[in-house]
């Protein structure tokens, strides 16, 4: 699981192990993601923190490879990393921006799928590939006009792979949650009247929780209980976008 150390991948993460799964949670830092680890063992469940930048192969090959030596294997792979941008314009942008964003969303969605690809092929019925994308992947969204190609570019790899793979009996999908993220906490934090705005435009009128309302739709992926479903994009994002 890449980026779990907090947010919607510390969500799911949680949520997994609570179903008894062997979570790595594979973090950018060793100061967000072993706390999470840390406090899921303390649970009773199983996890470890590997240090892992998903926009490095080496660095991905290497958290593979800890992992198949730990646990012996690898049935599924969630992809979660993102490194999020500021609101801004088209003409604004800083070309450095689009090349991060891209990194994290598009080349570790590469990166997580054909490195896990020997071991998901090994896994069979079993093998599933999850990619964290959003509703902006879908609509589009303001402001932000890198966000949406990037998001977009994961749910066409999945489709895309859904077909490659799926004589082999991997699964591969997205999951576009809206849910409260330590980023999406901090811009209502700054701009009160976007929370009242995001909450009214569900049908739920709430914001989702990360482990309690997103994570089960990713156990649920990942389960044996999801093994027909393949080249979807679940928005979880309580009845606000309903386009699909």
């Amino acid at each position: 699981m890449t980026g779990a150390g907090q947010g919607v991948g510390e969500g799911i993460a949680r949520a997994c192990a609570a179903q008894g799964a062997n979570v790595v949670i594979a973090a950018r830092r060793a100061e967000t993601g072993e706390p999470v680890a840390a406090s899921i063992r303390e649970r009773g469940d199983e996890a470890v923190c590997i240090v892992t930048d998903v926009t490095s192969r080496d660095s991905m090959t290497a958290c593979v490879a800890e992992t198949i030596e730990r646990y012996g294997g690898l049935e599924v792979m969630v992809h979660n990393a993102y490194r999020g941008a500021a609101p801004h314009r088209l003409e604004e942008l800083d070309v450095e921006l689009w090349d991060r964003n891209s990194r994290t969303a598009v080349w570790g969605s590469y990166y997580s799928a054909v490195l896990a690809f020997p071991h998901l092929r090994d896994a069979g019925a079993r093998g599933r590939l999850i990619l964290i994308t959003s509703p902006s992947g879908v609509e589009g969204s303001v402001n932000i006009p890198i966000y949406s190609p990037v998001k977009a570019a994961q749910r066409a790899m999945a489709k895309s792979l859904s077909r490659e793979w799926g004589p082999l009996g991997i699964t591969v999908n997205c999951i576009a949650p809206v849910a409260a993220s330590p980023a999406l906490m901090g811009a209502f934090e700054q701009n009160p009247v976007l929370e009242e705005r995001v909450t009214a435009r569900t049908s739920l009128r709430r914001i989702g929780d990360l482990e309690h309302d997103i994570g089960p739709v990713a156990v649920f992926l990942a389960s044996g209980d999801g093994g027909y479903v393949t080249g979807q994009t679940i928005v979880c994002d309580g009845g606000s976008f309903m386009g699909l």
